[in-house]
């Protein structure tokens, strides 16, 4: 049987608004075909892990502790984050697998931390939501990293913040890595400070126990929320005190807060009308430049698209068509520097310059990618980074050519571009590679992964050959290979906060879209305030590009 291809033509279309004409991106992909087939089954397969560990994480620390919060008549951590939001309206759950088995012996689901961002009274807001569920709401390395993770994105994108609070503090027995460190447990109130000083709104709502450094949160907050007869907010509870001073005291004596609700219901009431009263300190998100539409082609096609084996190749213009409004992309150098995918889309209404990976990075493709990000610098459009790299080419003629330069000029540009970036990693992100396309270390606003992304200094097949040339022990081959291997896997990488979650290939329109309504937002408010568009940076250019 022949499969029936689509082929449609490449259509230009003229959008006013935009000033220039948008080509249809034309489809060759066969559902049908053995390849296909093969590649959806095998992401498909990997899904359904995913879900399971997804489910397992949103229990938070089972149906005993579950039921331990129910008899003392309070709602479960995910039951408050849900009567905080707006009825209906979605809800971007950050780093839901966080700590995912990196604990040995111990499970920590989500970190024992709910953090995302979510509209509450028509605002977008950062919500911190401590799950008492798990470890009593203690705070490990990775809860820190976490909440720290969740301010930062309050910060970039000058979103209110939100804390839900039941928390015993630091986790003692980890106190040396949560206690003393520039990016430990102090560093969240210090954030808390700056931001209420930069007019960023700061609110808590104590539901339970916020002891030692629990208490700062609604210490430092702007306003506070008590539950009476259950929540409490001191430094030291009533043991410490008297192991410190002998003094006898009861839990109830301990604190200080701004209002009194009778139960979790009522203080979430409550801080939604906090919120709802923030006016213009708060600004709902900008309106998108143009209309959506739906992409021409199905999302669900993306898993036999792309699959799970990081070394098949594929055309990343296939996955924007999946991706883009009317699958209408305006490419930018098409026959320059092949290898790398630049042009012009609007996701969700809202424009985005993409930057996507269609093989390895030669010096054209750098150049090409390096012009593309100054032009979008230079008009304040938003960066998409779609990853599939295996790196920068090497060898004596890439090294002839330039491609150290060239390189170093893209990665400049990615750097400096002030603009905020977005990176989904869909393939692999390899060596420099993950550099140049706005890895973690590169500060995009959000870093996604696919569940079959990997991210590590090398492939393994890559690592294996230069092995061989550094040791003949067949076994140490073999087992550091086995490690690497696992060590770039996306569980392990969102287990440590290296990204902002795995997400399903077929969410990937709608939550870039969020990210970029966030954005949107705040470029509205900055012209606003200011008269002109401020970003990452503060207009200092690029510095020097070698030549």
């Amino acid at each position: 049987m022949h499969s029936v291809l689509r082929r449609p033509s490449w259509r230009a279309v003229f959008h006013p608004r935009r000033g220039y004409h948008a080509s249809v991106l034309p489809s060759m992909v066969s559902t049908s075909s053995p390849e296909f087939q093969t590649k959806a089954a095998a992401m498909d397969e990997l899904l359904k892990v995913l879900e399971t560990k997804m489910y397992t994480a949103r229990q938070g620390g089972g149906s005993k502790a579950a039921e331990r919060m129910r008899s003392k008549g309070k709602l479960l951590p995910r039951e408050r984050l849900g009567l905080v939001l707006d009825p209906g309206s979605p809800f971007l759950e950050l780093s839901p697998l966080a700590a995912e088995g990196v604990y040995p012996g111990q499970s920590i689901p989500g970190a024992g931390i709910i953090t995302g961002i979510g509209r509450i009274s028509g605002k977008e807001c950062v919500i911190v939501v401590n799950d008492a569920t798990v470890k009593g709401g203690s705070y490990y390395p990775l809860t820190v990293k976490k909440h720290l993770r969740a301010q930062e994105i309050a910060r970039e994108n000058r979103l209110p913040c939100v804390y839900i609070v039941e928390s015993g503090g630091a986790a003692l027995p980890h106190q040396a890595n949560v206690f003393p460190d520039k990016e430990h447990f102090g560093r969240i109130f210090y954030n808390m400070a700056q931001m209420s000083a930069l007019g960023i709104p700061q609110i808590a709502v104590v539901h339970g126990m916020s002891v030692a450094g629990g208490a700062y949160v609604p210490a430092m907050a702007d306003e506070n929320v008590i539950v009476q007869n259950q929540g409490h907010i001191f430094l030291a509870g009533p043991p410490l005190v008297k192991a410190a001073t002998g003094e006898n005291v009861g839990a109830e004596t301990l604190g200080v807060t701004d209002h009194l609700a009778r139960d979790d219901e009522h203080a979430l009431a409550i801080a939604r009308g906090i919120v709802g009263d923030l006016g213009d300190a708060s600004r709902t998100i900008a309106e998108p430049s143009a209309i959506p539409k739906d992409p021409l082609y199905p999302a669900s096609e993306l898993h036999g698209i792309v699959g799970t084996d990081v070394r098949q190749p594929f055309d990343m213009r296939d996955v924007i068509a999946r991706i883009v409004d009317g699958s209408r992309f305006r490419e930018f150098k098409k026959e320059y520097g092949t290898t790398m995918v630049t042009g012009f889309a609007h996701i969700h209404g809202y424009q985005v310059g993409i930057v996507a990976n269609n093989g390895i990075l030669f010096s054209p493709s750098a150049l090409k990618a390096t012009h593309f990000i100054q032009l979008c610098s230079q008009r304040q459009i938003p960066l998409l980074f779609l990853v599939n790299v295996t790196g920068y080419m090497v060898g004596s003629k890439a090294e002839k050519g330039g491609i150290a330069k060239d390189g170093a000029k893209m990665v400049r540009a990615v750097a400096c571009a002030d603009v905020p970036k977005l990176t989904v990693i869909v393939g692999g992100s390899f060596g420099a590679g993950n550099y140049g396309m706005a890895g973690r270390s590169y500060s995009p606003r959000f870093l996604w992964m696919w569940p079959n992304a990997k991210v590590s200094v090398m492939g393994s097949a890559q690592l294996s050959s230069v092995m061989n040339t550094v040791s003949k022990d067949p076994f140490q081959h073999a087992s550091l290979q086995e490690e690497i291997d696992y060590q770039s896997t996306a569980l392990y990488s969102t287990a440590r906060l290296w990204d902002d979650g795995i997400i399903k290939p077929t969410d990937t329109r709608n939550i870039v879209g969020l990210g970029l309504a966030l954005v949107s937002r705040e470029r509205s408010s900055d012209k606003s305030r200011s008269g002109r568009t401020t970003w990452d940076g503060d207009g200092k250019g690029f510095g020097v590009f070698r030549m």
